[in-house]
């Protein structure tokens, strides 16, 4: 069910008797990799724990490292990994000092043997933590960890946010894979998934944030359906606004991926910037991300001879952050998958026209090509060229475009509609629990 209907449906409003539908709530948001600017979990966090503060509940964030940026309401509880990527030092061996406990040590060892320790090895110290703070919370909500130690009694009922099953990702990787070396290293890596299939069975209740998310969930994890609901997500619509002072840059493109992650297609519009430069040279493209040195992404800058028309951004404030997208006169989502796309929502809510795939849940965001924006099939740079090159040159287009989609995420994506929607799901999961016991 969406946070929209759940607003004006007969679930609005609490699950059990007025009094208890109006309690706030005592909430441990866990998040085993929440830094806002290595990807959509951190952003999640924030913005979930923000929103449900708001509304009157009392939210602790219980996080690894990358710890997350919350704000003002929101306390955060640290509790550490051995945070085995760091930078400057990723796949690092600790000091003999830095150990301590066995599940330390079995997060170094799955490091040692190729394989991705965190969401184990997180959800083994939350289950430590949490079953020490019993009483403490009336709903523990998990943001996609997956690991076994989150199965059994935390002192609460668990709901769990699945973004979309990492099986896609795997999938994308192996794909993109160019030897048998490098297929198994990403066998390896993705091992955790088999975990996170079979705690996600075995889950009482699953939150998603897409339609599209909810059938990969079925299709790829197992879940059944009907212990599935589904509650959009959104962009800050105060932050992410329209600001006609902020001067538009002439063929500017901007995009926020990763470079070296294939499911984003980051290749694919650097094929199609290398097409747009032929007929305008001006024509440049902003990537807020990292730069990977090696790799497609930087093959294909090399091979079109791209150097000085892709810049690539990464840690800038959020104001500056805004001001980018705001500058540019296309922004452009080119992934092959997306479990709902917050850079979609968010450069839609600044008013800048978009151009996007119809991979995964995009389209549940940006609505029919056209109406909201210029949609285009995933992996097709012809087609990323086409539409950017008719955007470019179309300023009443754009100006269209632009009102459609902030008007599009005020009326469907936003923060406050996903925490009223998360809510209500957290009071059906604590009365379904009492009526079990």
């Amino acid at each position: 069910m969406t946070a929209e209907a759940i607003e004006s449906g007969p679930l609005a409003g609490g699950g059990a008797s007025d009094t208890e539908g109006d309690r706030p709530l005592r909430i441990a948001l866990l998040t085993y990799k929440g830094n806002p600017f290595c990807g959509g979990q951190g952003v999640y966090v924030r913005h979930l724990g923000r929103e449900l503060a708001r509304l009157g509940h009392r939210v602790e964030v219980i996080g690894a490292q990358p710890y997350p940026v919350l704000d003002e309401g929101v306390p955060l509880t640290e509790l550490p990994s051995l945070d085995l990527y760091r930078q400057p030092d990723p796949f690092r061996t600790p000091g003999r000092g830095e150990y301590r406990d066995w599940i330390d040590v079995a997060e170094v060892a799955t490091m040692w043997t190729g394989g991705f320790p965190e969401p184990l090895t997180f959800s083994l110290r939350a289950r430590r933590h949490l079953r020490a703070r019993r009483g403490d919370f009336d709903v523990v909500h998990d943001n996609q960890t997956l690991g076994y130690g989150l199965l059994g009694d935390l002192g609460a009922p668990l709901v769990t946010t699945i973004h979309h099953p990492i099986t896609v990702d795997r999938r994308l990787d192996l794909e993109a894979a160019d030897s048998r070396r490098r297929r198994l290293s990403v066998r390896r890596w993705y091992a955790f998934t088999r975990m996170q299939k079979r705690v996600a069975r075995r889950l009482p209740s699953v939150l998603t944030v897409s339609g599209s998310s909810q059938a990969e969930i079925v299709e790829h994890l197992g879940v059944r359906r009907d212990r599935i609901q589904v509650v959009h997500i959104g962009a800050d619509t105060d932050l992410w606004s329209p600001d006609p002072s902020v001067a538009e840059v002439p063929g500017r493109i901007v995009t926020t991926s990763s470079a070296d992650v294939p499911l984003k297609g980051l290749v694919h519009l650097v094929d199609a910037l290398a097409k747009l430069r032929t007929e305008n040279p001006d024509t440049h493209l902003v990537v807020v991300g990292k730069r990977a040195e090696d790799g497609p992404v930087a093959q294909a800058i090399e091979r079109h001879g791209l150097q000085d028309a892709v810049r690539f951004v990464k840690g800038i404030s959020d104001a500056e952050l805004v001001d980018l997208v705001r500058s540019a006169q296309v922004s452009c989502v080119p992934s092959l998958y997306e479990g709902f796309s917050l850079p979609a929502a968010e450069a839609m809510a600044t008013g800048t026209p978009l151009v996007a795939t119809t991979g995964g849940a995009i389209p549940e965001v940006t609505g029919p090509d056209g109406e909201a924006c210029l949609a285009v099939p995933p992996g097709d740079a012809d087609a990323l060229a086409a539409a950017l090159g008719r955007l470019l040159g179309d300023g009443e287009l754009r100006a269209r475009l632009g009102a459609a989609g902030r008007a599009r995420v005020l009326a469907n994506f936003t923060w406050a509609r996903a925490a009223a929607g998360t809510a209500e799901l957290y009071r059906q999961a604590i009365a379904a629990r009492a009526a079990h016991r």
